[in-house]
């Protein structure tokens, strides 16, 4: 049988056969052999060149590929991520990397304060008043104790430590603070997976157990922080004028609170030192041994030394609070000054006051000596004696009839402590029996506005210059505004208010030469470098010459050899003073409160020391020669053999006092 004729379909579709029908493997190879050749023609390139759809009944298939294209691309595409890396790179380490070293840097570094010593302050004689205790706080940080691993030089008995954390910490530590090891451990380990960073495990440690825990090399894992305890050896021995320290352990607890501690503190504050060291891991990492460290060392303050002499201010103190316990006075002031100098040696104030008891609130009030006015009274009279002798209206032996009552050009009437008839005294003897009337007799002569200026040149009106806090000028108007009776007043202390201090120069002033010298508690500083620095001079003023300061002092003799203060008499000295009873107005307006006093000078033949007390509504007895009087005589006699004054040498009649 011949083979069927195939014939190619105008539609492009594989030729069919005849009907006649192919078996099995024939019509399978057949096929097979007749596809090739299709796929044959459709590939023929067209006649000219060039590839065409080809002719009808054949397939078309995809151009060729491209390689050198896509590489173009796949090298353009990585240069610009390797232009993007490089250029961070150059951000990241040229112009950021500083800043962010630095950075890093300030992450690792940890910095601590160390405490400057705060200066002593110290009496004349270098007896401490006050001075700061070094302490330390132990702390331990409970994150990074589990860390701990002990090394050769961790022995106990001669053993090394073998146990790492909280229990090598605690075996190391228990003996130096005198805990027992467990307890200590059980402090040093976190609670429920809980930790703190600053447990406290010890407060108020010397500085000899500090330096044990130092040796130790335990920095990570348990810090020691030096804090300062104020104390004052002296209690209440000038308590009232040293002032305190806030009690803590931050630097703003350093400042000082009150008296001498607030008026140097600039001088007592030293310079605060700080050290820093690198953590690994930042602020929560082990100390790096040897890592860079900082170190600037604190500058201790300057100690300051005071004028005061402690044994005369202990002696102050018991005998103002014997005299407020013997007359029922609301309180008592007494005040020793060196007539010289004008340095005060004691200022004490009645009830004792301890700046170590931070529990007493009266710490923080201030000394009534410089924060208390009041009138003067009657030792305000040495000042017109002063003034008439200066201005040469009278002499101590100059003549006056003296009545009880005395009523001057404008119709004020004055009036005597006590009644009496006309009596015939010196000027000399009006001082002495302390008489009103007669010392405006005298006075009125004096023109008003040197009234003033010679009260003013005392030192009435303005502050002394010892810079303790709360301290009051005092009160007096000028010569204009008095009123008709306040021209008068101020002859005899009235009409005008002091504090004790301004009262008690008047009286070093006349037995220094009438030269005044503003009056200082300041005697010196000690710097850092351990060289002492005088206080700087002081203005001195020439108030009244020579000889009338010599005059007024030695009619003051006459007081207490004859006249109102003969409670103060010491025997084998000769003792100038003047007693004092002021009135003052009182709590519902009228005079009903009294200032008693005494001043005095020993010894009068040459002058050393000046003492005052003031006693503020004295029930027993209201004049200042009865109350005050005698605390004088104990304060000065104590003095004068706490300092060894010879007796007086020379005895001397004192002015008449009568004609």
């Amino acid at each position: 049988m011949s083979s069927p004729t195939v014939r190619a379909s105008a539609t492009g579709k594989a030729p069919s056969t005849d009907k006649t029908r192919v078996p099995g493997k024939a019509a399978r190879t057949a096929s097979r052999s007749a596809a090739p050749s299709t796929r044959t023609a459709a590939l023929t390139p067209r006649a000219g060149g060039g590839r065409g759809l080809g002719r009808p009944g054949t397939v078309t298939g995809p151009s060729p590929a491209r390689p050198e294209k896509r590489q173009r691309w796949v090298m353009a595409v990585a240069l610009l991520v390797l232009l993007f890396f490089a250029g961070r790179l150059v951000y990241v380490q040229v112009v950021i990397g500083p800043q962010l070293a630095a950075s890093a840097e300030a992450t690792r570094t940890q910095s601590h304060v160390t405490l400057a010593h705060r200066g002593d302050i110290t009496d004349s004689d270098g007896v401490v008043l006050a001075t700061s205790i070094d302490r330390y706080t132990v702390s331990a940080d409970q994150e990074t104790i589990p860390n701990f691993v002990p090394s050769k030089r961790h022995t106990i008995d001669g053993k090394v430590v073998e146990e790492t954390g909280a229990v090598g910490l605690a075996k190391l530590l228990a003996p130096i603070l005198d805990r027992s090891a467990p307890e200590l451990a059980a402090e040093l380990s976190g609670t429920n997976g809980r930790v703190n960073r600053n447990v406290v495990l010890a407060k108020g440690v010397v500085p000899e157990v500090q330096r044990q825990i130092a040796e130790l090399g335990v920095s990570a894992y348990i810090s020691t922080r030096l804090t300062t305890t104020r104390t004052y050896p002296a209690g209440t021995t000038a308590g009232n004028i040293i002032g305190y320290m806030g009690e803590g352990e931050s630097t703003e607890n350093m400042v000082g609170r009150g008296g001498i501690e607030a008026a140097y503190d600039d001088l007592l504050t030293g310079t605060p030192g700080s050290e820093s060291f690198q953590r690994a891991g930042g602020a929560g990492g082990v100390r790096i041994p040897g890592s860079t460290q900082e170190t600037i060392e604190a500058v201790p303050g300057s100690s300051v030394a005071l004028t005061l002499v402690r044994d005369i201010g202990w002696k102050a103190q018991d005998a103002v609070d014997k005299a407020v316990a013997e007359t029922g006075a609301d309180y008592a002031i007494a005040v020793v000054q060196d007539v010289k100098t004008q340095e005060v040696l004691a200022l004490a104030d009645s009830g004792a006051i301890d700046p170590n008891d931070r529990s007493d609130a009266r710490v923080a009030d201030g000394s009534r000596a410089v924060k208390d006015v009041f009138a003067p009274g009657s030792t305000g009279k040495v000042i017109t004696m002063a003034a008439a002798i200066e201005e040469g209206l009278a002499t101590p032996a100059s003549q006056y009839e003296v009545n009880d009552r005395y009523t001057t050009a404008n119709g004020e009437t004055f009036k005597d402590s006590h009644s009496h008839a006309m009596e015939r005294m010196t000027l000399a003897g009006i001082l002495a029996q302390s008489s009103n009337t007669g010392t405006v007799m005298v006075g009125q002569d004096i023109p008003k506005q040197q009234r003033e200026d010679y009260l003013r040149k005392f030192g009435f009106g303005s502050k002394t210059g010892l810079g303790l806090p709360g301290e009051s000028a005092g009160i007096l108007d000028s010569a204009d505004n008095w009123d008709g009776r306040t021209e008068y007043a101020v002859l005899f202390g009235q009409g005008l208010a002091v504090n004790a201090v301004q009262a008690t120069s008047v009286f070093s002033t006349i037995a220094n030469g009438g030269v005044r010298v503003a009056p200082t508690l300041l005697k010196g500083t000690t710097g850092p470098d351990g060289v002492f620095v005088p206080a700087p001079e002081r203005e001195t003023t020439q108030v009244v010459s020579e000889s009338t300061a010599d005059q007024v002092l030695h009619m003051m003799e006459a007081v207490v050899e004859e006249g109102s203060g003969t409670e103060a008499a010491i025997g084998g000295y000769r003792i100038a003073g003047k007693t004092g009873t002021a009135e003052e107005v009182g709590a519902g307006g009228g005079l009903t409160d009294i200032m008693a006093s005494f001043i005095g000078v020993a010894p009068a033949d040459d002058p050393q020391y000046t003492v005052a007390v003031f006693l503020k509504n004295p029930r027993t007895n209201i004049f200042g020669g009865m109350v005050a009087a005698p605390v004088f005589k104990d304060l000065m006699s104590f003095t004068l053999q706490n300092r060894n004054v010879p007796p007086s040498s020379v005895v001397e009649a004192p002015y008449p006092t009568t004609w």
